[in-house]
């Protein structure tokens, strides 16, 4: 049986680093790249909230048994092709774990403009994940 308050904490948090990001996204390019605290917090936040997509779907994936994903992108493949979430989305939360791999694995190889340029134009990526697991499954 699926945990909704285990599934809920973990939307809280997302949403409570969005707004720590949103925060972020407020500064002006130069200004964010001129202290490494906004950076820094910046990937940390980022990571920690796709860590928690992905808590979710692997949640999602053991509760409902729809197999043993090797990988983050597998493992929300598996929720979507499972029926349970809209797959509209898909690609991007997929996109979404291979970048949080690149900021634990890769991290010499991310730039602070990269990194700026999401918190500009791709936060609402985690609103839209978010609503996708609220209408697919909390309201199951």
């Amino acid at each position: 049986m699926i945990e909704r308050e285990r599934i809920n904490h973990k939307i809280v948090l997302i949403e409570n680093n969005l707004a720590k990001l949103q925060e972020l996204s407020k500064l002006d390019e130069n200004e964010f790249k001129s202290d490494f605290r906004n950076i820094e917090s910046a990937k940390h936040l980022l990571q920690v909230s796709i860590e928690c997509m992905i808590d979710i779907c692997e949640h999602i994936v053991a509760k409902k048994r729809l197999g043993m994903p090797d990988t983050a992108a597998e493992c929300i493949r598996m929720v979507f092709n499972g029926g349970y979430v809209s797959n509209n989305n898909m690609d991007t939360y997929i996109t979404m774990t291979k970048f949080r791999n690149r900021i634990v694995h890769f991290y010499h190889d991310l730039n602070e403009s990269e990194i700026y340029h999401i918190l500009k134009n791709n936060l609402i990526d985690f609103k839209l994940f978010i609503k996708d697991i609220v209408n697919g499954f909390i309201s199951e």
